[in-house]
């Protein structure tokens, strides 16, 4: 249980990186032998790729890493529940089990079909719920905060038509 909380929290230390960049607070470690090999921070909008989610981040860092594409006896931890293209990469990289803190509360979530599906002869152990209050809380004041932001600036403009109007 210790250790599920201390490599959640350093996923949480990413989240908070992208955090600082203006990126959803999305974070993850990939963690081997009790060491973390791989960082990951979402990094969309710096980037401007599709693909670059924590956790595809966090994967390729641990693969450089180890030089190797396959990372059995790996574990993931990531501040949110992944979407199916990083439940993907997390199956592809043989990587043993999964921990998450968020869950995903748009659409439909295919972590656990996809983990236990036996795609490409690899199955996942996958626990949600680790630190979810710190996690979630995270995801809810970003998007709140965003929000706000887009409600003020289209409460601006508005204001600015009505004064060019007036003139």
């Amino acid at each position: 249980m210790e250790d599920k909380i201390k490599y959640m929290k350093k996923a949480i230390a990413c989240a908070r990186r992208a955090l600082k960049g203006g990126e959803v607070p999305i974070g993850a470690v990939v963690v081997y032998e009790g060491k973390v090999i791989g960082r990951g921070f979402n990094r969309r909008l710096k980037t401007q790729l599709a693909s670059a989610h924590a956790e595809m981040m966090a994967i390729d860092a641990a693969c450089r890493k180890l030089g190797s594409w396959r990372l059995p006896g790996a574990e993931i931890y990531v501040t949110l529940e992944p979407c199916p293209m990083c439940m993907g990469a997390i199956l592809n990289a043989r990587i043993d089990k999964l921990y998450f803190g968020a869950y995903e509360q748009k659409g439909r979530s295919f972590t656990n079909e996809l983990a236990a599906a036996n795609l490409l002869n690899h199955t996942v152990a996958v626990e949600g719920g680790v630190l979810e209050g710190e996690c979630s809380g995270m995801i809810t004041r970003f998007f709140a905060e965003m929000r706000e932001r887009e409600k003020r600036k289209k409460t601006e403009e508005k204001q600015e038509t009505e004064e060019k109007e007036e003139e």
